[in-house]
């Protein structure tokens, strides 16, 4: 295999489907056939349409991606698929059939854990290292805002906590089937519980952060698990953030969380987030696949809403 179709971004909301010659792999390298991969909505989307901004440049590059941005670009970080021995993969690679990859970059996937479901590896990595962050407690009440796919991951890890008491919020009141899916209560955010001991954000809008403060307990932990790309949230920082002695942590996967730095390597934090989706019900975050052939023209629809879209891609 000497050639590879890849998905780039060429323009703001405009995508298509290049060919690329790929490099002999050597020694320390591997060659991979795509089986799925997936789309991480929130960054792929402020990719697609161009709004990374420049002094976050350096920062939002993932690590195999393509081109530069703004345009054009070949970006994303959840691919799975296939060495030539047959050994299953989970490579921080953007949407392509196939490609070469640094062998320290393939972490196994587990035998009990499906190809399409394996494509969560990047999010759950992220609710992981969400985790850490946050450092919880047995027996606190914690809220997460935002039921997108890593608020619920972080949610679903939160919930096995011993008497820990989590709620999920979200505008979306379809997403109470799957907080409760995952052993945690639902409210609506004009019904979110007070008091809250920790509270996880992962909304990506003013208003969600708004409602961490309001429904924070007095010296609460609330950790920041949006990112606001060229937006600028205005907070209510002059009301009771001070009295309450809250604390404000931002949590972001390119660096292992400080509990865990030293202890935890890149690859080992990704090995324990590809076990962790051994559970069946984590397909309950997965939607029905698109080939790869049609993301061009799917991409700016997939990119509205929803919940961990599979790309899949044409056997050998």
């Amino acid at each position: 295999m000497t050639a590879a179709r890849a998905f780039w971004t060429v323009a703001p909301s405009i995508g298509e489907i290049r060919t690329e010659v790929l490099a002999e792999p050597g020694a320390d390298a591997m060659l991979v056939r795509t089986l799925a991969s997936g789309i991480s909505r929130g960054t792929e989307a402020t990719v697609f349409a161009g709004r990374v901004p420049p002094s976050q440049y350096a920062a939002m590059r993932a690590p195999l991606m393509g081109g530069a941005f703004p345009f054009p670009v070949k970006y994303g970080y959840a691919a799975v698929g296939e060495t030539p021995d047959g050994a299953r993969v989970f490579v921080l690679h953007p949407h392509q059939d196939a490609f070469v990859a640094p062998a320290s970059m393939c972490v196994p996937v587990p035998d009990a854990v499906p190809a399409d479901r394996a494509v969560l590896g990047a999010n759950m990595e992220t609710a992981l290292n969400i985790f850490w962050d946050a450092a919880p407690l047995a027996g606190e009440r914690i809220l997460v805002i935002g039921a997108g796919v890593v608020g619920l991951l972080t949610a679903a890890l939160l919930a096995r906590l011993p008497a820990a008491r989590v709620t999920v919020v979200d505008l979306d009141p379809t997403r109470a089937a799957l907080a409760q899916q995952f052993g945690c209560g639902f409210a609506l955010p004009n019904a979110a519980p007070q008091d809250q001991e920790l509270i996880v954000h992962a909304s990506g809008s003013e208003a969600g952060l708004r409602l961490a403060l309001d429904r924070a307990a007095f010296e609460a932990r609330i950790v920041e698990a949006s990112w606001f790309a060229d937006r600028a949230p205005a907070l209510p920082l002059g009301e009771a953030f001070h009295a309450r002695r809250l604390r404000l942590i931002s949590s972001q996967v390119g660096i292992v969380a400080a509990p865990m730095r030293g202890r935890r390597t890149h690859r080992e934090r990704l090995a324990l987030a590809l076990a962790l989706l051994a559970d069946p019900a984590f397909d309950a975050l997965l939607e029905p696949p698109t080939d790869f052939s049609d993301l061009p023209g799917a991409m700016p629809r997939l990119l509205r809403g929803g919940l961990c879209h599979v790309v899949r891609y044409p056997p050998a």
